[in-house]
């Protein structure tokens, strides 16, 4: 999966917490996510330099914009490697940012899981 196609899967599926996502359209997402948030940070301080704070109107509305397609991503990620998405509630704990991000480091399943089919099924 490319960098289009994943933003495009992305924001296709944004309320769809069943399935699996490979790890290129997860942190192709990611990556979109950190770019969205570096633009919309210089325009809000390109058009609203008297704004006190770091997250400006545009980073906001952009935040809320990608929360769900991300909250969701992440959910078929963790289906992906055959994890409930339960496990997306220990990044309120500080080892479980670094689980988080070490889990989708991970190769997804060989063969169907629990989740649905292997979606790189037929793929090197």
């Amino acid at each position: 999966m490319n960098f289009g196609d994943a933003i495009a899967s992305g924001f296709r599926n944004y309320v769809t917490f069943s399935g699996r996502a490979v790890r290129s359209e997860y942190w192709y997402w990611v990556l979109f996510s950190l770019i969205l948030g570096a633009v919309t940070g210089i325009l809000d301080k390109a058009v609203f330099p008297d704004v006190e704070t770091d997250a400006g109107p545009l980073n906001m509305i952009a935040s809320l914009i990608i929360f769900l397609p991300s909250l969701a991503i992440g959910v078929r990620r963790l289906h992906d490697i055959d994890r409930t998405g339960w496990w997306t509630l220990i990044i309120f704990t500080i080892v479980g940012i670094f689980l988080l991000i070490y889990w989708a480091c991970l190769r997804g399943t060989a063969g169907p899981n629990r989740f649905g089919p292997d979606p790189l099924a037929g793929k090197p």
